[in-house]
C-alpha cells in the first residue's frame, strides 16, 4: 500500500488551513497512517487509553489489515496528536470504529470531529451502509461528539452492553446510518 498524500493541514484549534505541505508551529496535518508512524502509534494509545491501549502486536496488525481507514493527525515535529482507525468486513457493508483518540491537550478543538468526519466520509465513499463504534457509559463527551454527528443507541434500551469487555467492563454500543 502506498501512502496517502497530505489531506488537510488543520490549525491547532481545528480550523481547516489549507493543503499545504508539512504544518507550520500550531498546525496539523490529517493524513492516513504510514508504517513509520506505528511506534508513535503506541506511545499515543498507551498516554490516551492507558489499561486498555492496543498491544503493539495487535496495532500492527490492524494497521497491516486496515490502513486505508486508519487516520492520523501529525505535528510535523515527529508526533502525533490523534488518530481514529475504522475496520470493514470484506463482504459487508458494516463498519465498525475501533479507536478515535486525541491528546488530552488537545481536546475542545473539534479534532475528533474532524478525524470521524473525515473517515466517515472515506467509509460512505468506500461503500460502508452502517457504521458501529461501543463508548465508555461515562465518557459523555465522546457520547455528545457521537450523537452530533448522527450516531444513535443500537438498541432501544441506549445500546448499553453490560460487561461487554469483561466483568464490569460496560460499554454503550452506538449506530449511524450512511445511506
Amino acid at each position: 500500500m502506498t501512502a496517502e498524500p497530505l489531506e488537510r493541514t488543520l490549525e491547532r484549534r481545528g480550523r481547516l488551513a489549507g493543503p499545504e505541505g508539512f504544518p507550520e508551529p500550531g498546525r496539523l496535518v490529517l493524513r492516513g497512517a504510514l508504517e513509520s508512524d506505528l511506534p508513535e502509534l503506541r506511545r499515543l494509545d498507551e498516554e490516551v487509553f492507558q489499561e486498555v491501549a492496543y498491544p503493539a502486536f495487535l496495532l500492527r496488525q490492524l494497521y497491516d489489515v486496515y490502513a486505508e481507514h486508519f487516520l492520523v493527525l501529525d505535528d510535523g515535529a515527529g508526533g502525533l496528536r490523534g488518530y481514529v482507525l475504522a475496520a470493514t468486513a470484506a463482504f459487508s457493508r458494516d463498519s465498525w470504529i475501533l479507536g478515535l483518540c486525541v491528546t488530552e491537550g488537545d481536546r475542545r478543538h473539534g479534532l475528533g470531529r474532524e478525524l470521524m468526519t473525515e473517515i466517515l466520509q472515506r467509509l460512505r465513499r468506500d461503500g460502508t451502509e452502517t457504521v458501529r463504534l461501543t463508548v465508555e457509559p461515562a465518557n459523555r463527551a465522546a457520547i455528545l461528539l457521537y450523537r452530533s454527528l448522527g450516531f444513535g443507541p443500537e438498541e432501544p434500551d441506549g445500546g448499553l452492553r453490560r460487561d461487554y469487555f469483561g466483568p464490569g467492563e460496560h460499554r454503550r454500543i452506538m449506530r449511524l446510518e450512511l445511506c
